[in-house]
């Protein structure tokens, strides 16, 4: 494929990404604290399954990762906040296979094969563990989200959620320099903006 074509769709999705976290700003400095309309969990779905996509059209393991690690904690808050179950029923489930899809008709197809996508020319070893580690850690954030909001029953952003956010995004800005990634460049650039000043807006609460 074009590689006009799989930056087109990172763009797309690092916009996007941009975009909910914007709205989420926006929406929590005029409320004076931190919100999670539901927007933003169906943003952060759209934005992951594009993210998917791409990484998986850019053979980076450390991309997809982070992407298949998020996923279904997105669908989670979507069900917390009532919006999964408005969604049609075909939807709903094309959106729960889709990954297991993607690796069903990759290794069929014989488009790659595990040591390829962890041995991409591309990407050094070294830095293929921190991009991985980078994903993990920003991952982790959703995870502590996940299990914050369900000991509270509603979907919220706490505290603990926007500092993985910037140490993630710090440490995957280093792995775009080196990957020459101006997708991921961008997109965490903006992102730890935000997450800095969230994270001013919740010690003011």
């Amino acid at each position: 494929m074009s590689s006009w074509i799989i930056y087109s769709i990172g763009f797309l999705a690092q916009l996007l990404f941009s975009g909910r976290l914007i709205l989420q700003w926006i929406l929590s400095e005029k409320n004076k604290r931190v919100l999670t309309p539901s927007i933003f969990w169906k943003l952060s779905l759209f934005v992951s399954f594009l993210l998917f996509v791409y990484g998986y059209l850019r053979d980076d393991f450390a991309i997809m990762l982070g992407q298949t690690l998020t996923y279904f904690i997105y669908i989670r808050n979507l069900q917390l906040q009532g919006e999964w179950q408005k969604a049609p029923k075909l939807l709903r489930w094309f959106l729960w296979i889709f990954p297991l899809l993607i690796v069903i008709y990759s290794f069929n197809n014989n488009v790659y094969d595990l040591n390829k996508l962890l041995k991409n020319e591309a990407i050094p070893f070294w830095l293929l563990i921190w991009g991985s580690i980078a994903q993990i850690i920003f991952t982790l954030r959703f995870v502590y989200q996940w299990i914050y909001s369900e000991k509270n029953r509603e979907s919220s952003l706490p505290f603990g959620f926007w500092l993985l956010s910037l140490i993630g995004s710090i440490m995957i800005l280093i792995y775009a320099i080196f990957r020459e990634d101006p997708v991921l460049l961008v997109g965490h650039l903006m992102g730890a903006i935000i997450y800095i000043r969230n994270i001013f807006i919740l010690r003011k609460q």
